[in-house]
């Protein structure tokens, strides 16, 4: 915060105004985080309850997407507050924290991008279906996403390892950019973004298109399937507000100075919390099967904490 003649009066209103605006703001993203987290939690819970569930690969793919935004929300209200807070934190401390926001970041365009293949298949190869994908494959292929994630990172940290040690014993304000200072891991971290949703989106265009082929020469209504791309596209959409928050917070920096602390807050809740909030609408709430058994279980739940 910016703390200005603290010494007088008017720096001592200033500071406790400021104070007070940032303690608001927290206690917004915090209640945010733990709402969003609990129903995310009583999704996953419901997940693990019902073997139906268990062995479908489109709900444990859901499970998985769901699980990595509890991931990635937990940490980045974590790095918000402490940004808040402290300032600067050391840099292990933020490179134990950061690494993962990082990849699980980079785990949720993936995900969607398998969800959306999951769906053409189903759509297009209903025969072959159940051979292609099983539930050990869709085990793997969430492996193969973190694999991706971490390598996609991993390269950042021994640039940083290698060329800076002295770095490593400084603080620093927990951000992507103040820790992987590199051109180089700038010029790679650019480049595989770029690269991630290039794939990303042609294999959401193609599925669209094939599912929407089919449907036209089976003579058959796949409208859902193709809402169901439709909002993956969105939701990817959303993951990319991430990647540009960096340059939107420059420009605002440079347009507004003195309205940083507000700007800080809004950008944080647009991309990292709304985004969150919309995967457990539009894949939990949404699913006609993973509803019923979620109102079933809080239907349970409910006449359970009545008896107790």
């Amino acid at each position: 915060l910016d703390i200005v003649g603290v010494g007088n009066g008017t720096g001592s209103a200033h500071y406790m105004f400021s104070f007070f605006q940032a303690l608001d703001k927290n206690l917004i993203v915090v209640i945010l985080g733990i709402s969003i987290n609990s129903v995310n939690a009583t999704m996953v819970h419901t997940f693990r309850k019902h073997y139906i569930l268990r062995s479908n690969p489109r709900y444990i793919l859901f499970a998985h997407l769901v699980l990595n935004d509890m991931i990635q929300l937990t940490i980045s209200i974590s790095l918000f507050i402490l940004s808040f807070a402290l300032g600067s934190i050391p840099v292990f401390i933020c490179l134990f924290l950061i690494l993962p926001a990082i990849i699980s970041t980079m785990n949720t365009p993936l995900n969607l991008a398998v969800m959306a293949t999951e769906c053409f298949m189903s759509i297009c190869f209903p025969l072959r279906y159940n051979y292609i994908c099983t539930v050990k494959r869709t085990y793997i292929t969430i492996g193969l996403i973190w694999a991706v994630s971490s390598l996609s990172v991993l390269p950042d940290v021994f640039i940083l390892v290698a060329t800076e040690q002295h770095f490593l014993l400084s603080r620093v304000l927990c951000e992507r950019d103040t820790m992987f200072r590199s051109s180089l891991s700038k010029e790679k971290r650019n480049a595989s973004h770029i690269l991630f949703f290039v794939l990303v989106w042609l294999t959401l265009f193609c599925a669209y298109f094939k599912v929407l082929f089919a449907a036209k020469a089976a003579n058959t209504d796949a409208t859902k399937a193709r809402n169901t791309i439709l909002l993956h596209a969105f939701q990817v959409l959303l993951c990319m507000t991430t990647y540009v928050h960096p340059f939107l917070l420059q420009l605002f920096r440079f347009l507004f100075p003195e309205q940083m602390i507000s700007i800080y807050f809004a950008m944080f809740v647009i991309t990292q919390i709304f985004p969150r909030f919309l995967s457990t609408v539009i894949y939990g709430l949404r699913d006609k099967t993973f509803r019923k058994y979620l109102s079933r279980y809080c239907i349970c739940d409910t006449v359970q904490s009545k008896k107790i």
